[in-house]
């Protein structure tokens, strides 16, 4: 890793300012001689531990263990020529990161996480293009660095579009004095991120629509986890996402597993549909979210209309997630997230979890240690209890 940062180093030493930095401010911040560009170097890792327990009929039993590094990062981020031509560039490095290779991205580790520009083209519009994540669900959104929780809840995991490449279009604007009105629209691949060996279905397109009837949160609080700032007057944000996958290919939209039928792959219509919400007032935060997914055909079908045995998750969901944060810094928060897929054609069971969570912000979100406790409930009795140890360094 030292070699690496030295070969980032020295080409740039006789042609830039190496400004000083804080604590979780990047590890580098440079700026060319000429001002004509800048980049911000950073890296953060999550080290996690994890023990379950299956409930049978002598109690909780069968128990598992596991420690893992959740997440490794290098994040680069700057601008090029102008202010107003940024760029941001995260490679993933944890075995979790770069998983998910196959013959569609080239059977290689998915490294890049995020590749994009974002050109201020025109007052308050945005052009953007690259890899990023979609204007979905404000829990996928929100970096897996700034969660209040050790991890994002399962309606994020079953029902969130992730990222993807493609163009947003990005624009703000203010009414009266205090509301604030953000509109995002974007036009994507639709298979997700790293994806080498073209585009098997159609498009897809998704609109988000955000309302701040209080105005801005402090450091862009509504995209982040705890009221760190705390907030002096009450703040809160509105959220709708449309999401629309057409003759997509895989079982969550551009998520899941690719469905192949005899003639090659079965294509549907997927549409998603998020409402959330953010609010933060001195300490005290909620997030409430719903999901929906719907499809025109969920059942993938051969030629001869016989079923392959895939079928797209096609429910609703529904999370609710508050939290309190004291004044030396720690912070109790509570999550109920209930998961309703159609049984008759997923076959999947009813899902409720119920997680309690014990965060220590040493810096904020850079440096923190967070723990929860979760109990999962199951339509069929085989209910689970899972216990979480994360630490957090963000340089």
């Amino acid at each position: 890793m030292g070699s690496f940062f030295l070969f980032l180093y020295v080409p740039f030493s006789y042609s830039q300012e190496n400004q000083p930095s804080t604590f979780g401010n990047g590890l580098l911040n440079l700026t060319g001689k000429d001002s004509t560009w800048s980049s911000k170097i950073g890296v953060r890792m999550q080290l996690l531990s994890i023990s379950s327990w299956s409930k049978n009929d002598n109690g909780f039993g069968n128990p598992e263990q596991n420690f893992l590094v959740r997440r490794a990062r290098l994040k680069f981020d700057g601008f090029v020529y102008s202010p107003k031509l940024q760029y941001k560039i995260e490679l993933g490095l944890s075995n979790r990161d770069i998983s998910g290779g196959s013959e569609f991205t080239r059977n290689t580790p998915r490294y890049v996480m995020d590749a994009v520009v974002k050109w201020n083209f025109y007052q308050n519009f945005e052009l953007w293009f690259g890899q990023t994540k979609l204007p979905g669900n404000i829990e996928r959104v929100i970096s897996s660095a700034n969660l209040q929780q050790v991890d994002r809840s399962l309606l994020n995991s079953q029902f969130n579009i992730d990222r993807d490449i493609g163009f947003q279009l990005r624009h703000h604007f203010t009414l009266g004095k205090n509301t604030l009105v953000r509109e995002k629209f974007a036009f994507s691949q639709g298979e997700g991120r790293n994806v080498t060996e073209g585009n098997l279905g159609g498009h897809q397109y998704t609109t988000r629509l955000e309302l701040l009837p209080f105005g801005n949160f402090t450091s862009k609080g509504d995209y982040s986890g705890a009221d760190l700032k705390r907030e002096k007057t009450i703040k809160l944000m509105l959220g709708a996402t449309y999401d629309i996958n057409k003759d997509a290919v895989k079982t969550r939209s551009n998520l899941g597993k690719y469905m192949v039928n005899d003639i090659g792959f079965f294509e549907t219509d997927i549409s998603t549909v998020f409402l959330d919400a953010m609010l933060k007032y001195q300490g005290f935060s909620f997030m409430g979210e719903y999901a929906d997914r719907d499809s025109e055909t969920p059942i993938a079908l051969n030629s001869d209309g016989s079923e392959t045995g895939d079928t797209v998750l096609v429910g609703n969901a529904l999370n609710l997630q508050t939290g309190y944060l004291f004044k030396n810094n720690w912070e109790i928060s509570g999550r109920f997230t209930n998961i309703d897929l159609n049984q008759e054609i997923t076959g999947k069971e009813d899902q409720k979890q119920f997680t309690l969570g014990v965060s220590k912000y040493i810096v904020g979100h850079k440096l923190k240690v967070q723990t929860d406790l979760s109990y999962l409930t199951l339509s069929m009795g085989n209910d689970e209890l899972m216990w979480r140890l994360q630490m957090e360094v963000h340089l």
